[in-house]
């Protein structure tokens, strides 16, 4: 290779040159030695065993990208204040064509942009290399990653929500490739750009880790790619194991950043917070997290609500916080804490005090963590076979419309007027204006680089695949009536057992236009069961009403949808059906439905 002397004299340490040509793997040398001319370090450390992630944290630390808190493993970082969430604006798939919802640019326009912006990036700087398994070693949900970047910071995430692999790299292996600079943090030039074709993102001008950490949602529009082309379901989901009185069942569970997801994860035995590899085997849904560890947003958790995150905060353990407060005696402070509010502390914008009126922290502060900080983690959380999905939850941020729980008739049923139907009020995980609704599809749409079309027949498709059908869930934790919601936070225990014992076949089900709902006696002896509580007949009427009006409004808009981008025929007929169920009970019902009227 015409160059490769040359960025081999970079790396660090002759035991990296043996290793690089240990791996006999032209794909990586090639990559590597491609991003050295572009970027121009003056130097390269490849992450590759465990005591690499020692030097990165020391790194992390020296550049004071990290801050060490006064907590045995806890550091801070902090991100530029107009840098806090997922950028959708500067984000673009590479492609020449449009595409409904995806925030395209044309790729040989997109890829000139993006070298001009990380050209000599990091001159003067050390560059790192990381070699990373999404998803357990080996396995058929296997697949290999590396992110290059400038920033310890980032790559000390990488190394705690990632499995470090830089064995299974050996011969003519492919491989998704992650290439990130903070450049010079100038925000007007933030760029994400995602090449399909060459399965590569870049991103520059950015630290914020949903911009920045390449394996995890921006690896999410590359294995969505691929997992439609091949046949099996890459899904902005959580990974649960639930205890019924038949034992463990296992249930993923799709929901908007900021929207439950991760709560409702904590109920249960934890195999994944965030993401899903689903794989039809033997006719049977399995499924494995492609990470080891948690990103997940901090505001609101609290010792009461939160307790398992809570002692996975306050222990001694690999923690880094990013955008909450920093207090004068080292510790953390975020909004939402059941601890007393500081005085003055250092966030994101500088020096911060009580009397400035601002928050403390920002509302989409984040915490990253190994899942093997948590005690609730479930023994198959590796397992390279994954777990089998007897259920599939799809829950959304709804004030207005939908009830807190229901079940889809069928599996089609289910994936188009559940998952495929999904609206939700957006929150701070992204730039923009919250608490507008928004269509968002599986909660997936910010991260969606193809047709929408082609991933929701390929779910369809994979429907069919299986002998055995997970049952399908709608969830909603957040009806109001007026300002006061209907639920409390601990309720959504009760909607999960229902569940549960929904897939186990104890509990039967009434039947309306839009699903299967609960009965008020299932529910009131769960509340018993589960939380001790009484539970009202006037509760469970105000809570379970349908507004069938505001359901047949929302079919005709999603239908809308999914016509004018000439979505698959079963998506158009389930829709349409549903519609006339509604309208048919309307007739007969008019405009609310409430569930003692069957129960």
């Amino acid at each position: 290779m015409k160059s490769s002397f040359n960025f081999l004299n970079l790396l660090v340490s002759d035991k990296m040159i043996k290793k690089i040509e240990m791996l006999n793997n032209p794909n990586v040398e090639g990559f590597i030695e491609k991003i050295v001319e572009l970027c121009n370090p003056y130097s390269i450390y490849l992450v590759t065993e465990e005591e690499d992630k020692d030097y990165i944290r020391r790194k992390a630390i020296e550049t004071k990208e990290e801050i060490p808190l006064k907590t045995l493993g806890h550091t801070i970082h902090f991100d530029h204040p107009l840098d806090q969430a997922r950028a959708r604006e500067d984000t673009f798939i590479l492609a020449d064509e449009k595409i409904p919802f995806v925030n395209t640019k044309k790729r040989e326009e997109g890829l000139r942009e993006i070298f001009s912006l990380l050209k000599d990036s990091m001159k003067g700087k050390e560059m790192y290399v990381g070699f990373y398994s999404l998803g357990p070693k080996n396995s058929i949900f296997q697949h290999l990653a590396i992110q290059i970047s400038d920033s310890p910071y980032v790559i000390h995430s990488e190394n705690i929500l990632y499995r470090l692999d830089f064995d299974d790299f050996k011969g003519n292996k492919q491989f998704l490739k992650f290439v990130h600079s903070k450049g010079e943090l100038d925000i007007r030039k933030r760029r994400i750009m995602i090449d399909l074709k060459e399965d590569t993102v870049y991103s520059v001008n950015t630290t914020y880790a949903g911009n920045s950490v390449g394996l995890k949602k921006l690896a999410l529009r590359l294995t969505i790619n691929k997992a439609v082309k091949e046949g099996w379901l890459s899904e902005h989901m959580a990974i649960i194991g639930f205890e019924g009185d038949k034992g463990t069942h296992y249930f993923t569970a799709s929901f908007p950043s900021g929207s439950g997801k991760t709560s409702t994860s904590m109920i249960g035995n934890l195999i994944s917070d965030d993401l899903a590899f689903i794989r039809e085997i033997n006719g049977v849904a399995r499924a494995v997290n492609p990470e080891v560890g948690v990103f997940g947003i901090i505001q609101g958790i609290n010792s009461k609500d939160d307790p398992i995150i809570w002692e996975v905060l306050h222990k001694p353990n690999e923690v880094i916080f990013s955008n909450v407060l920093m207090t004068e005696d080292g510790s953390v402070y975020w909004e939402g804490s059941d601890e007393k509010r500081p005085e003055k502390g250092i966030n994101y914008e500088g020096p911060w005090s009580s009397d400035m009126g601002k928050p403390a922290s920002h509302p989409n502060a984040r915490f990253t963590v190994p899942l093997t900080a948590f005690r609730n983690l479930d023994e198959n959380y590796d397992n390279p076979d994954g777990v089998e999905i007897e259920g599939i939850i799809f829950g959304v941020r709804d004030y207005e419309i939908l009830i807190p729980v229901v079940e889809a008739f069928s599996c089609s049923h289910g994936v188009v007027t559940i998952g495929a139907s999904m609206e939700s009020v957006r929150t701070s995980a992204v730039i923009g204006k919250g608490d507008e609704y928004e269509f968002n599809p599986m909660a997936i749409l910010d991260f969606m680089p193809i047709r929408l079309g082609e991933y929701l027949r390929n779910y369809l498709g994979f429907c069919k695949k299986l002998k055995k059908v997970p049952k399908i869930f709608g969830f909603n934790y957040f009806l109001k009536e007026g300002n006061r919601f209907l639920n409390s936070k601990e309720d959504k225990k009760v909607w999960i057992k229902w569940a549960v014992k929904r897939v186990e076949g104890r509990v039967d089900a009434i039947y309306t236009p839009i699903g299967l709902v609960p009965s008020y006696e299932d529910l009131k002896l769960l509340f018993i069961e589960v939380l001790n509580k009484e539970y009202k007949m006037e509760d469970y009427e105000k809570q379970f009403t349908l507004k069938l009006d505001k359901y047949l409004e929302k079919t005709e808009r999603i239908l809308k949808i999914y016509k004018e981008i000439q979505a698959p025929n079963e998506v158009i007929t389930e829709l349409e059906e549903q519609k006339e169920r509604i309208i048919s009970y309307i007739s007969k019902f008019g405009r609310k439905l409430s569930p003692l009227t069957f129960d």
